[in-house]
């Protein structure tokens, strides 16, 4: 097969262009089937960066969740560390307020 970027000959196994290192066989995301050209999957119709956003958005939705967990914790423990110093008037606060924002969400 030939090389659509630079028509070096490739073989037809090959997944790179061993002169120019173009992409000569894609997989789809979803369905993993494999393909010669890359933007939309033959078989499921899936398209190929319309999918990868999604997963992305999901993960970064995800990560963001646990990240306000973590911050949560994180504030709670400081909070419980300086009882002493504060007399418990920052935790008593977040106590408070963190029920009520569970409540709205």
């Amino acid at each position: 097969m030939k090389c659509p970027k630079c028509s070096a000959d490739a073989r037809d196994i090959a997944r790179f262009c061993p002169r120019c290192h173009a992409t000569l066989r894609y997989e789809c995301p979803s369905c993993k089937h494999e393909q010669r050209q890359g933007g939309q999957c033959e078989k499921c119709g899936v398209d190929f960066l319309k999918y990868i956003n999604a997963v992305v958005a999901g993960k970064k939705i995800e990560a963001d969740a646990a990240h306000d967990r973590l911050e949560q914790r994180s504030s709670l423990m400081k909070n419980l560390l300086f009882v002493p110093f504060t007399l418990g008037i920052p935790l008593i606060r977040n106590l408070l307020l963190g029920s009520r924002r569970d409540r709205e969400t």
